[in-house]
């Protein structure tokens, strides 16, 4: 072989390293990369150990049913999974149905937007986030809305992931973020023209808790929107299936325990919300919300391999690939559930704060 082809094929192979590790491993291209891989706010060295103190905790369920200890349950594991999150899935944090013709960056975006328009706010008004993430939702939101978003997360490296993001996407001004407990926030009582929440509440320990708080901080007249985590009227606790399928999502997703989708309504009613609608957007004629988690099988393998490589050579800390490993169950159990109908993630209810609430 001589030097030139040798060069090229150098060339070549370097190329495709590049291309298989920088580009392809980033969600929707612009994410972060894979060589960024990190714990969060805990250090390198340190991961390893926070994923087994993650397990830890459901050898002590009492613990995860608890407001004092949830904090520290949640905030544990989005430290380990965000960068995975950001990297494999995107800046949203949670599912949409499919939608025929759009790719699933445009339905998610459309899953986002639906969530603002429900609780008609106008533009310049304050709206609540409850439960942020990295903000890519409040970015959406406050783009189609033009609403100042103001999002809450128990995690600070999420914060700073969020500022981030809201700065280079030019939307700084209308998004601000704060680290703190959802269920203690840091806002007057009726600071905001309406809120909502995403696939977050299923962090509390208790529903009532989270929606109380809510409430709380809310006008009165305004409206509050959450897509809810929960089991629907086909899980059966008497099913051996079922209830691997559903422990199975519990421990791969932070979750104190999963509600039924009857408890819902019920409980924002007991906080005082009026309950304007009540609907499973998961229901045909929507679209399997799953089929991303199916489709995107053959891109783990190949992140897994990302992973697993990165970790031997030292570049992302011990523990990533066990962590890895445990979204990837989480996603088979998540499927299953989807196609057994016995799980959704998007359960929607839209409720009100009652005007009279202004006088209490």
């Amino acid at each position: 072989m001589d030097s030139v082809t040798l060069y090229c094929t150098a060339a070549l192979v370097a190329g495709g390293i590049y291309w298989f590790v920088c580009v392809l491993g980033p969600a929707e291209r612009k994410g972060k990369r894979a060589l960024d891989l990190s714990g969060g706010s805990i250090s390198a060295e340190k991961v390893k150990d926070n994923y087994n103190e993650y397990w830890s905790f459901f050898r002590k369920p009492k613990e995860i049913e608890t407001a004092e200890k949830v904090p520290d349950f949640v905030d544990t594991f989005y430290n380990l999974v965000t960068d995975i999150y950001e990297w494999g899935w995107g800046q949203s944090f949670h599912f949409s149905p499919s939608i025929p013709g759009k790719s699933d960056k445009d339905a998610t975006r459309i899953h986002e937007e639906m969530a603002v328009d429900l609780i008609k706010v106008k533009p310049g008004q304050k709206i609540l986030d409850a439960g942020c993430g990295v903000g890519g939702p409040m970015r959406a939101i406050a783009a189609h809305s033009k609403a100042h978003v103001t999002g809450i997360t128990i995690n600070d490296y999420q914060v700073k992931r969020a500022k981030l993001h809201n700065k280079k996407a030019g939307l700084d001004s209308l998004c601000d973020v704060v680290c703190g407990n959802f269920l203690q926030m840091p806002f007057g009582d009726n600071t905001f023209d309406g809120a909502y929440s995403i696939e977050a509440t299923c962090h509390a320990p208790k529903l009532e808790e989270v929606y109380a708080e809510i409430f709380r901080v809310m006008k009165p007249g305004s409206l509050y929107v959450s897509y809810e985590w929960v089991t629907t009227d086909k899980y059966r606790d008497d099913d051996e299936e079922h209830k691997e399928v559903i422990q199975g999502i519990e421990r791969g997703d932070a979750l104190p325990g999963l509600r039924s989708y009857s408890d819902i309504a019920a409980t924002a009613k007991k906080v005082g919300f009026e309950v304007v609608q009540e609907k499973d957007l998961a229901k045909p004629p929507a679209k399997p919300w799953w089929d991303r988690l199916k489709m995107g099988r053959l891109a783990y393998w190949r992140n897994h391999i990302v992973v697993v490589v990165l970790s031997a050579i030292g570049v992302a800390p011990k523990g990533t690939v066990d962590v890895h490993e445990m979204l990837f169950k989480t996603a088979d159990y998540l499927s299953r559930g989807g196609e057994t109908g016995i799980f959704t993630p998007m359960h929607m209810i839209l409720c009100r704060k009652p005007e009279k609430a202004s006088s209490e």
